[in-house]
């Protein structure tokens, strides 16, 4: 889709794993380390126009990706959380499930992550603060290789 940023062939530079039909990437402006995102290759704006071979690779690899991401961060959870539409949250109009790691002392409550968000705007805001590009090349590629070597 013209203009869709996850659409974009710059996205492969935030790109740490793939599947068949998604990819995982870092996210420019993580709430939290390990904060990252699976998006489906193609465009699609809502869970519900997956065709269910797309819809099963995503969640297979969303489980893989979040195993793996936990150990990476060693964290013992996992936030995942899907906005979809415009009133639910989401900017960017291309199906993407954020993944966040969670650790026991990351915030004073569990369920803290979501006033979080509301504090540093919505999950997908252009207004949280992002990483610079020498820190998102570092961090995805520390991910690849973890990746790589952690299958």
């Amino acid at each position: 889709m013209v203009d869709c940023p996850f659409c974009s062939e710059d996205i492969v530079g935030a790109q740490f794993a793939e599947s068949k039909h998604c990819r995982a990437v870092y996210n420019i402006s993580p709430i939290l380390p390990g904060h990252s995102m699976v998006i489906p290759k193609r465009h699609f704006r809502s869970i519900s126009e997956l065709p269910d071979e797309v819809y099963r690779d995503m969640m297979l690899f969303m489980r893989s990706v979040s195993e793996r991401l936990q150990k990476a961060f060693q964290a013992s959870g996992i936030n995942w959380t899907l906005q979809e539409g415009e009133e639910a949250g989401q900017t960017v109009p291309h199906l993407h499930f954020h993944l966040i790691p969670r650790q026991p002392v990351d915030l004073p409550e569990a369920g803290d992550w979501y006033p979080k968000l509301r504090e540093q705007q919505l999950i997908d805001s252009d207004k949280r603060p992002q990483l610079t590009d020498h820190e998102m090349k570092e961090v995805v590629l520390w991910l690849r290789t973890y990746f790589e070597n952690h299958e």
